[in-house]
């Protein structure tokens, strides 16, 4: 029996190029499935208030999808060393993000 899993569909839209010449790329949608509730996790990184509510949304986001692809190909030679530094990583945000006891 597999494991429940929350399905995601994200879209990226190239708004403005930097250039005048240089032309929008076509929109990028992503179909990934993750265990967690993005977006509480979102929201709870925006909530610890250490980075604009912006950023604090890039960060999770993509720090849960790097997990996903580290997690997947954990045994390819190329994450190796990243893997170690990530799970730290996270494991600081994760105490971090915390809420406050009151």
């Amino acid at each position: 029996m597999s494991k429940r899993q929350h399905e995601y569909r994200l879209t990226l839209e190239h708004q403005a190029a930097s250039s005048p010449e240089q032309p929008l790329h076509e929109p990028l949608v992503l179909d990934f499935t993750n265990h967690d509730d993005l977006f509480a996790i979102v929201q709870r990184v925006q909530n610890a208030n250490f980075l604009s509510p912006s950023q604090a949304a890039e960060m999770a986001l993509g720090v849960k999808l790097l997990g996903n692809v580290l997690l997947t190909n954990r045994e390819h030679p190329l994450f190796t060393e990243l893997s170690q530094a990530f799970g730290e990583f996270v494991r600081k945000l994760k105490a971090h993000a915390q809420p406050k006891a009151e």
